[in-house]
């Protein structure tokens, strides 16, 4: 009889995961396609193409909703069977709340592991499959653009020489300052280094204030400005596409050494990595959370009242979670704590929860 329970209770929650992920796919699909459709509209891209980025983008946006759509499925499921008074059968054959609580959590953890392995794999490829196609159909498809701890990374090329750019930048001003400008030729032989406290990049030809340039063994200081083509301005800076979805966990690791080999900060690699691995607990608090919730509410409330509740509960917690990420990357506090003190504050409101919920 347990098993059979097992199966029934397994089988209607994955039903409310299924619909509710259709559902935010199909809002999210038509929401993209809008901003896509603008990205495109003076290009020469067939009329499929921004259908066709949109679903490649689509899966890694779920992904960082996944735990609001497992939250609000939960408060469906417990909808259902409350409906049905389903939960008294449970009670009637000497199981409990507890019971069912610790089931679903146990499904959703195995859940977020098949999410991990799997799913964010093909979302982070599908990702990196967006950013190529985008990058074909922007101006220039020979870029790259990194924020990091050691500031702003540009890469960028200009008549078969290659430009590895690294400054401070602020998205208010229009200037680049601290500027250190790496000219290679196209086998990646350094020709030359230009240094300048400041770089004017209101427009894509730059304006370097009295650069100093390191050639050979000799350094030249300049008392004059001197300027710059790039495929980058202003704006351009502030608008390109970079994103840590479009890598797996192991490019994700590859890129953290490679940036620790040169010495530069991986704290977003580290808070993306963290949040990623603790999905499946962060999924399977969730579930806590909204059972003890359905289960500790009042029978008359208007259904309704439930999903917007789950709204205004998963638009809090996302709040948080970002309030607490800002902090980590602002050096705040650490990356770790970033990440894992919301999971921790939601665990111990969750406990306090269950302790009393068989009471129920």
């Amino acid at each position: 009889m347990v098993k059979t329970f097992d199966k029934y209770f397994v089988k209607l929650f994955f039903k409310k995961i299924i619909l509710l992920t259709l559902i935010f796919f199909s809002l999210t699909f038509i929401l993209t396609l809008f901003e896509e459709i603008t990205f495109l509209s003076n290009s020469d891209s067939e009329i499929y193409l921004p259908f066709l980025i949109t679903f490649f983008n689509v899966p890694s946006t779920l992904l960082e909703i996944f735990p609001f759509i497992v939250l609000i499925s939960t408060q469906l499921f417990f909808v259902d069977i409350i409906k049905r008074k389903e939960n008294e059968l449970i009670k009637v054959n000497s199981l409990d709340n507890f019971y069912l609580i610790k089931l679903l959590a146990l499904c959703t953890f195995i859940f977020g592991i098949i999410i991990v392995t799997l799913y964010y794999p093909m979302s982070s490829k599908l990702k990196f499959f967006y950013f190529d196609i985008k990058n074909i159909y922007s101006e220039d498809g020979k870029y790259l653009k990194h924020y990091s701890g050691n500031g702003l990374w540009i890469k960028d090329e200009i008549d078969n020489e290659i430009y590895i750019i690294n400054a401070s930048a602020n998205n208010k001003e229009k200037f680049l300052k601290n500027i250190f400008i790496n000219k290679f030729d196209k086998d990646f032989n350094l020709i030359e280094v230009i240094s300048s406290k400041k770089a004017d990049i209101s427009s894509n030809d730059w304006v370097i204030e009295k650069p100093i340039i390191f050639r050979g063994n000799q350094q030249i200081q300049l008392e004059e400005n001197i300027k710059l083509s790039s495929h980058f301005n202003f704006d351009k800076i502030n608008k390109t596409f970079r994103d840590l979805n479009s890598l797996n966990l192991i490019e994700l690791f590859d890129l953290k050494r490679e940036n620790e080999l040169l010495g530069y900060s991986s704290q977003d690699i580290d808070l993306h990595f963290l949040k990623i691995i603790s999905l499946p607990i962060y999924l399977s608090i969730m579930v806590i959370i909204s059972a003890i919730i359905m289960l500790n509410i009042k029978r008359d409330k208007p259904y309704i009242f439930h999903v917007l509740l789950g709204i205004l509960l998963s638009v809090i917690i996302y709040y948080i979670n970002n309030i607490f990420n800002i902090f980590g990357l602002t050096n705040k506090i650490p990356i770790y704590l970033s990440v894992f003190f919301p999971i921790i504050f939601l665990s111990i409101v969750s406990t306090i929860g269950l302790i009393r919920i068989n009471e129920k």
